[in-house]
C-alpha cells in the first residue's frame, strides 16, 4: 500500500498529496547551476533538499520509476562577462566549472540524476519552441530579437500569485526599444562577433535563459510532468516565464503540477547572494570539514523557511556527527551511496515512523530529530538498533564514510590550515601581550567557532581538533 508524500505546492500555496500522472514514470525537473562561476552554499540548499526528495520519491515508487533531471546553464550572459573578466575562452570557463561542480556534488554525497542535459547540447529543441510559438502568435521578431508576448498569456502572475502590474512594479524590467511592452522576455537575441551563436530562422545569435529549462524539460519529461523544483527567487521571472512559454508552445492547461521552491540561505539575515558581497563557497567550507556536516547544515531547518549561516551551525552540525561516529565501533553500510563505498549484503527497513518526517512535506528537523532518538537507542540496544540507525542516516546521504576515513577527513582539514591557524594563534597570542584583550577575545572565538580547542603549556599557546 502507498504512503502518502505530501508537498507544498507553490501554485496553490497549500500543502498537498502528491499524485503523479503516472506512478511508473514519476518526472521531477529541478533547475541547476549556470556555470560562470564556483557554487556558493546558497546554491548548495537546493541540490541537497532535491536529493531528498530523489531519494523519497524512489523510496516510494520504485527506483526506476523516477526520472530527476537538472540542468546545466551553460550559455548565458553571465557566462560571457565572466569569461571576459577572467580572460579565458567560454569552453574553458564552463569546462573548468561544470568539473569543479560535479566535484561539489561528490562532497554534498549527492546521487547523481536521472539526466543533466546541458544547455548547449539542445539549441534546436529550443529553435523548434521558439517556432512553434511565433506560429501561434504567442511572441513576435523584431531586428533579429524574438519576444514573448506576455499579455496573451492570461495565466502570467499564478505562480507568483501577483498581477501583471504589480510584478512589473516589483522587478527589474528590462528596457528594450526592440519590446512592443516592457514585461515581454527575450527568447532569442543575436550575437556579437566575440560572443557564443548558433544560426537560426532570426539569424545568428543564443537563447534567452528562460527559454532553455522549458525546451530540455519537454525533451526528457514531456509537456507535462510532476514537480518542478528550484530556489524561492527563481519564481518569478524564471519560473512564471517557463510556464507561459511552455505552455502556450505545447498547448496544455498546466507545465509541472507541483511547484516546489527552497527558502533563502542568510548571513546576518541578509541573503546570501554575490550582488550583497557575502558568499561563501562550497570550496571554502572544504577547509572546514567533510561535506555530511554541511549537507546536515542544510537540512537543519525546514526546506521553506530561510537558514542563517553561521559557524556555530556548522559546529554543531560536526559535533553531531562525531558523536554519531563516537557510536559505532564497527563499519556498516546499508543503502548504495553515491561515492561508491562498500555494501553489506542487505538492506535494513527504516521503520515508517522513523520516514514519516520525510513524507510530510520534507521535514528535515523531525527527521533528525528521529536520528537522535534512534541513536540514543541505540547506544543501549542491540546490532538491530545499530543497523537502523546508521541505515536511516545513509538514506539522507549522512554516516556513508567510516569512522577511519572520517577521522582522516578532519586530519587533513587541520592540515590544510594549520598554516593559517598557526598565524592567527601568534596574532592572539600578540594581542595579548599588548593587552589588547578585545583583539585577543575575537580570534579566540573565531578559533574556537571552527572546532579548534586552545591550551597554554609551558607559556606558549598550543592548538588542536575538539
Amino acid at each position: 500500500m502507498r504512503k502518502d508524500i505530501f508537498l507544498t505546492n507553490n501554485l496553490t500555496n497549500k500543502k498537498e498529496k502528491f499524485f503523479p500522472i503516472n506512478e511508473k514514470k514519476v518526472g521531477m525537473y529541478v533547475c541547476g547551476p549556470t556555470v560562470y562561476d564556483d557554487p556558493h552554499i546558497g546554491n548548495a540548499r537546493p541540490l541537497v533538499i532535491f536529493d531528498i526528495l530523489f531519494k523519497v520519491l524512489k523510496c516510494e515508487y520504485g527506483e526506476s520509476a523516477v526520472n530527476y533531471i537538472r540542468n546545466i546553464t551553460d550559455v548565458d550572459d553571465k557566462i560571457i562577462k565572466s569569461a571576459n573578466d577572467n580572460n579565458i575562452s567560454i569552453e574553458d570557463l564552463t569546462n573548468k566549472v561544470i568539473k569543479d561542480f560535479q566535484i561539489d556534488c561528490d562532497y554534498l554525497n549527492l546521487e547523481s540524476p536521472s539526466k543533466e542535459p546541458k544547455a548547449t547540447d539542445h539549441i534546436n529543441e529550443m529553435i523548434n519552441m521558439i517556432s512553434e510559438l511565433t506560429k501561434k502568435k504567442f511572441a513576435y521578431e523584431k531586428n533579429n530579437h524574438v519576444y514573448f508576448e506576455v499579455k496573451k498569456f492570461k495565466d502570467y502572475g499564478k505562480l507568483s500569485n501577483k498581477n501583471l502590474d504589480e510584478l512589473i512594479a516589483g522587478s527589474r524590467v528590462e528596457i528594450s526599444e526592440e519590446k512592443k511592452n516592457p514585461e515581454d522576455f527575450v527568447l532569442w537575441k543575436p550575437s556579437t562577433n566575440d560572443e557564443p551563436y548558433w544560426d537560426s530562422p532570426w539569424g545568428k545569435g543564443r537563447p534567452g535563459w528562460h527559454l532553455e529549462c522549458s525546451a530540455m524539460s519537454k525533451k526528457y519529461l514531456g509537456n507535462q510532468f510532476d514537480i518542478h523544483g528550484g530556489g524561492i527567487d527563481l519564481i518569478f521571472p524564471h519560473h512564471e516565464n517557463e510556464i507561459a512559454q511552455s505552455r502556450c508552445a505545447n498547448d496544455t492547461k498546466s507545465f509541472a503540477n507541483y511547484w516546489v521552491h527552497n527558502g533563502f540561505i542568510t548571513t546576518s539575515n541578509e541573503k546570501m547572494a554575490k550582488s550583497q558581497g557575502n558568499i561563501l563557497s562550497i570550496k571554502d567550507v572544504k577547509s572546514l570539514g567533510a561535506g555530511q556536516v554541511l549537507r546536515l547544515a542544510l537540512m537543519s531547518a525546514h526546506y521553506k523557511q530561510p537558514l542563517d549561516w553561521n559557524q556555530k551551525l556548522f559546529q554543531d552540525c560536526q559535533n553531531t556527527i562525531q558523536k554519531w561516529y563516537n557510536g559505532i565501533d564497527k563499519e556498516i553500510y546499508l543503502f548504495a551511496n553515491p561515492v561508491g563505498k562498500k555494501l553489506l549484503n542487505k538492506k535494513v527497513i527504516i521503520p515508517d515512523k522513523i520516514l514519516e518526517p520525510l513524507y510530510d512535506d520534507l521535514n528535515t528537523p523531525g527527521y533528525i530529530a528521529n536520528l537522535h532518538k534512534l541513536f540514543d537507542k541505540m547506544l543501549i540496544g542491540d546490532e538491530n538498533d545499530k543497523e537502523i540507525f546508521i541505515s536511516a542516516c545513509n538514506f539522507i546521504g549522512l554516516l556513508i564514510e567510516s569512522k577511519e576515513d572520517w577521522e582522516y577527513y578532519r586530519f587533513k582539514c587541520a592540515k590544510i590550515e594549520s598554516t593559517e591557524i598557526n598565524n592567527k594563534v601568534k596574532l592572539m597570542d600578540k594581542a595579548r601581550e599588548n593587552k589588547d584583550y578585545a583583539v585577543s577575545d575575537r580570534i579566540r572565538e573565531e578559533l574556537q567557532d571552527i572546532g579548534i580547542v586552545l591550551e597554554n603549556k609551558d607559556g606558549k599557546t598550543i592548538w588542536k581538533l575538539k
